[in-house]
Parts: C-alpha cells; sequence; structure tokens
C-alpha cells in the first residue's frame, strides 16, 4: 500500500513538472514570436534594404567594367583579345549573379554603367591598362560594401567578386610584361596597385 502510494506520488509529481515545463515553452515561444514580429522583422527588411543598395551600386560598378572592356576590345587581337574576353565573359556572370541576389532581396535591379572619363586607348598597352584601371575600380568598390553587407547571400557574393577581380588583376599584369615577382605585389589586393611600370 505504501508503495503504490509512493509510485502514484511521484507519478503526480513527475506530470506536474512535465505539465510546468510545456507551460513554460508555450510561454517562451509566445514572447519569441511575439519579439520576432515587432523587432526582427522590421530590421530584418531595413537589413535587406540596405543591402539592395549596395548590391545595386556593385551591379552599376560591374556594367560600368564590362562597357570598359569594349574600346579594348577594339584595339587587341590574338591571345591578349582572347583573354580579356575569358575575362568579359565573367563579368558578365558577375552582373547575371548579383541580378540574382537582387531577386532574392526582393528588390529591383537599378544598376546602371557610367561612361568612362578616361580617353579611350589607341595601342595594346593602352587597351590593356584601360581594363586594368577598370578591375581596379571595381575591386575597390567590391571591398568597402563586403564589410557592411548584413544578409548572407549579398555577403558572399561580394567576397567572391573580390577574389574574381583580384585574380582578373594578377592576369592583366602578366599581359603587361610584369616579371613573376611583381605579380601578386601584396598579401591583399586593395584596388589601389598601380599597373606595372606605374608609380614604382
Amino acid at each position: 500500500m505504501g508503495t503504490e502510494r509512493l509510485e502514484c506520488g511521484i507519478g503526480e509529481r513527475r506530470r506536474g513538472v512535465g505539465r510546468a515545463v510545456a507551460c513554460l515553452a508555450v510561454l517562451c515561444a509566445a514572447v519569441l514570436v511575439g519579439c520576432g514580429s515587432s523587432g526582427s522583422g522590421a530590421s530584418e527588411e531595413s537589413e535587406k534594404a540596405t543591402d539592395a543598395e549596395l548590391s545595386n551600386s556593385l551591379l552599376s560598378g560591374e556594367l560600368t567594367l564590362l562597357q570598359a572592356y569594349e574600346p579594348s576590345l577594339q584595339v587587341l587581337r590574338g591571345a591578349d583579345r582572347a583573354l580579356l574576353l575569358r575575362l568579359r565573359g565573367q563579368g558578365q556572370a558577375h552582373v547575371d549573379a548579383l541580378t540574382k541576389v537582387l531577386r532574392g532581396l526582393g528588390a529591383e535591379t537599378e544598376g546602371e554603367a557610367e561612361e568612362p572619363e578616361e580617353e579611350l586607348p589607341k595601342s595594346r598597352e593602352e587597351a590593356i591598362v584601360f581594363v586594368y584601371e577598370a578591375e581596379n575600380a571595381a575591386l575597390d568598390e567590391v571591398l568597402s560594401a563586403a564589410p557592411v553587407l548584413e544578409t548572407y547571400a549579398p555577403r558572399a557574393l561580394a567576397t567572391g567578386l573580390a577574389a574574381n577581380h583580384a585574380q582578373h588583376l594578377v592576369l592583366l599584369r602578366q599581359a603587361l610584361g610584369a616579371p613573376a615577382a611583381a605579380l601578386v605585389p601584396a598579401p591583399f589586393e586593395s584596388g589601389e596597385e598601380p599597373p606595372p611600370g606605374e608609380g614604382r
């Protein structure tokens, strides 16, 4: 009889604790839902809006870069032209990826290419330097945007863009005749490194 009472008491206590835990879980869930609807949602929308603005700015930079390839392609022939066509193709992939990111953010694509301010190239070296400077500008813009992007997809894409532009600069230095030691002159590309032979 005493054993039955003891087991009954333990069972009741366990059910009581179970009910308390369940009530506490429901209460926490309600509080979290309430907080999410008032604060978290608004914050997420603000982050998306900021990232959309920055992504559109990056889109403008990539479109400007694509446009910068055109006058150089008119000057170059052979292996130089083949290299620039390949790099421009990757630039188009950047534009497509940024467009996809903007759609994911629920934003319109508003980026537009800017007209080049520099004189158009006439020689082989001028053509490669022209593209080199445009790649530098695109890298500088991506490096500025990456740390302040707040959502995953735009931030991950900006990181990839920076790496790709840095690779392009190495190939363009090589095309300009830089020795192997000067192809990657610093541990980190800054978007401000002059072409080989300038500022040295």
